[in-house]
């Protein structure tokens, strides 16, 4: 059996799941064993749907007082407990910031290693797998032996797929147990996010960099991804500086996307912002130096300073609307 973590949000699973589901399936059918979901906390009748839809055979629904709210230690420990009663052959957890941490406490638990970020798995002894490294710059094969293996998808690389289970998805509800120090870092609160189409599922992103010059500099941004229906994002020099929410950056260390157009404004491009965006279908670049590893990899590159393209491109959105 494979065991996968499942993110979901009133409802609806997260992207990051379903291409983690999509590629544990496929492991599954090469060594002819069920996949099965852990479930952390309440989940509807949606999510249950949604896991069928996905290949999904059960569902093992995680219940305890104190996991009304994330805590990764409480959350590996249910893992962990659950593996160890059920002992999957793997355990999949979705690429995302929650799925890297639990799963990398589960494998330190066991004291097994873990291989992050597959777009292939091959089953066999040694299992074959190739993965992102480098921040997504390259592809490794490598050979991975352990008792139970530990994968997360590579983000982006993995195109979700539906493959629905022949019946109806069976539900077995999980009670671990868990003491103090398992909630020693948890989750207190939660703060609203703002209003509007966030930047991982915006269809247009209008990003700044050093060359916006400071915060004041980036209302030419605003206007243009206004005027596109996008949001506006940020380097990681525009956080740092203070002049942008970390929310909003793009990047290794931010978010990856994957908009329809991103439009990077006095950004130089360097790998660890080239990881968030190259996702993208298209990318419009606009800088002053010909010469920068944004110009060289963009789609489209626009040679001048941003305070004078910004403007006359949304003058003239304004004339084709």
């Amino acid at each position: 059996m494979i065991l996968g973590l499942i993110e979901h949000a009133e409802g609806a699973l997260s992207e990051r799941t379903l291409e983690m589901l999509t590629l544990a399936r496929t492991l599954s059918k090469d060594l002819d064993t069920a996949l099965e979901a852990v479930l952390i906390g309440e989940a509807g009748d949606d999510v249950a749907g949604a896991l069928a839809a996905y290949g999904v055979s059960r569902a093992h629904v995680v219940q305890h007082e104190a996991l009304s709210e994330y805590a990764p230690d409480a959350w590996a420990q249910s893992i962990l407990q659950l593996a160890e009663a059920e002992s999957p052959a793997a355990v999949f957890a979705p690429s995302s910031e929650r799925g890297y941490e639990v799963l990398a406490r589960v494998a330190a638990e066991m004291d097994l290693p873990m291989v992050s970020n597959c777009t292939e798995i091959q089953a066999g002894d040694p299992c074959k797998v190739t993965r992102t490294r480098w921040g997504g710059s390259l592809l490794e094969e490598a050979n991975y032996t352990a008792e139970v293996k530990f994968f997360t998808a590579a983000p982006f690389m993995v195109t979700p797929e539906e493959a629905p289970i022949a019946g109806e998805l069976e539900l077995n509800t999980v009670t671990p147990t868990l003491d103090d120090k398992d909630l020693r870092v948890r989750v207190t609160g939660l703060v609203p996010a703002e209003e509007g189409a966030s930047i991982t599922d915006a269809s247009v992103v209008v990003s700044g960099g050093r060359g916006v010059g400071g915060p004041e500099g980036f209302g030419v941004l605003e206007e243009l991804a206004e005027l596109l229906d996008g949001v506006v994002g940020c380097s990681r020099v525009a956080t740092d500086s203070g002049w942008r929410s970390h929310a909003v950056q793009v990047g290794q260390t931010g978010a990856r996307i994957s908009p329809d157009l991103y439009i990077a404004c006095g950004i130089s491009g360097a790998t660890q912002h080239w990881v968030g965006c190259m996702g993208s279908q298209k990318i419009l670049t606009i800088n002053t130096d010909p010469e920068a590893a944004m110009v060289t990899k963009a789609d489209y590159a626009i040679i001048g300073d941003l305070h004078e393209v910004l403007p006359a491109l949304s003058e003239a959105i304004r004339k084709i609307k």
